[in-house]
């Protein structure tokens, strides 16, 4: 049994996370201690809670300790990975889209296609958001190889959350190719949404729009925002939100086929100018730093490249406590090579391709 303090590093919730994910990979069993330990809220919350059920769930393996608040659980894998139809509610504004970052590297693996429809939050601080997973992290999985389609039901904020994300992944049949981003290259567009619910009469999707073309333009940069209102008259998606609120996504396009994102999310006190204003500096900081991923994507990526055959490089624009950890954990529990030269990081991956008793 493979021991992990949850306290080291970042201790964040993708130390839970993730290594849970990779026990599956390695069928070891493993104890995790400490979780959360520096957080406010220390232990498992809601969501950090439903995304190691549903690993267990796909995955027929024993969990232990899986209840709010929980400072250790113990995890025997099981000996498949199960496609088919799932259904996820966090009951919280807690992230779907960590929920989904947990299980998308296994149902990569999965014995048959898969669906998951998860509800919870789906645009909040200190995740990401559904539209930087849709048109960041997915299309450069699908060159690694992975395909995987993501769409938005219904919007959820917090901290009520209720929104919808439904998922469907094929299962791949060699293992991942290695992702080469090893220049930037010219930006060739740059494209967002500006969605907000039950906001119209304020015009907050307009205005955070406005603030952030009005920012990328003084950079030399143009942006094609689209602009949305999610209303009882018209709902953006399936459903109209359960609550206002707000979010702004901008994602560009290179001429090497990188993609860089920023985003942020309304919460009460932040003026919608401050958010286009935010997001537009985050994404230039990003690309006249040189990177070949955003500081978000560059931390998504690491289950993926540890999971890949061959050697994956990338430019990473700065150094966060979220790629530490998940290297560290990576190279603990995968034994995966690591090399950094400057701000180039370069992952040699295992070449996991299915496991021995897979079903």
């Amino acid at each position: 049994m493979i021991t992990i303090d949850g306290g080291r590093k970042s201790g964040s919730g993708t130390i839970v996370r993730d290594t849970l994910s990779y026990s599956v990979i390695t069928g070891e069993s493993v104890r995790l201690m400490n979780i959360r330990a520096g957080r406010d809220k220390p232990g498992l919350r809601p969501q950090h809670m439903k995304a190691i059920q549903a690993v267990a769930q796909l995955n027929q393996g024993h969990l232990e300790g899986d209840s709010v608040g929980s400072s250790e659980i113990i995890y025997h894998p099981g000996t498949v990975i199960r496609g088919g139809e799932y259904r996820w509610n966090i009951g919280t504004a807690g992230s779907t889209t960590m929920l989904l970052c947990t299980v998308l590297p296994l149902a990569l693996f999965a014995g048959d296609d898969s669906r998951y429809v998860i509800t919870g939050g789906l645009f909040q601080d200190y995740a990401p958001p559904a539209y930087h997973i849709q048109h960041v992290l997915a299309p450069q999985l699908r060159k690694m190889g992975a395909e995987t389609e993501i769409r938005v039901l219904r919007p959820g904020y917090f901290p009520k959350g209720g929104g919808g994300l439904e998922v469907e992944t094929k299962p791949v049949t060699r293992p991942l190719h290695p992702l080469h981003l090893s220049s930037q290259g010219e930006v060739k567009r740059i494209s967002g949404i500006a969605l907000s619910s039950r906001l119209q009469d304020r015009k907050v999707s307009d205005r955070m729009a406005a603030a952030c073309r009005n920012q990328l333009q003084s950079g030399g940069y143009d942006a094609d925002i689209e602009v949305l209102y999610d209303t009882e008259a018209a709902p953006v998606y399936n459903q109209v939100a359960p609550q206002p609120g707000a979010a702004l996504a901008v994602w560009c396009e290179t001429k090497n086929a990188c993609r860089l994102g920023a985003d942020m999310a309304g919460a009460p006190g932040r003026p919608a100018e401050r958010i286009g204003q935010h997001v537009a500096l985050t994404l230039q900081e990003d690309l006249h730093s040189g990177g070949t991923t955003d500081r978000f994507l560059a931390d998504q990526l690491v289950p993926f490249v540890a999971l890949a055959s061959g050697t994956s490089d990338y430019v990473v624009p700065m150094m966060t406590d979220h790629i530490d950890t998940r290297l560290w954990l990576a190279e603990k529990m995968l034994e995966i090579r690591k090399e950094w030269s400057g701000n180039r990081l370069r992952v040699t991956g295992l070449g996991f391709q299915e496991m021995e008793n897979m079903t």
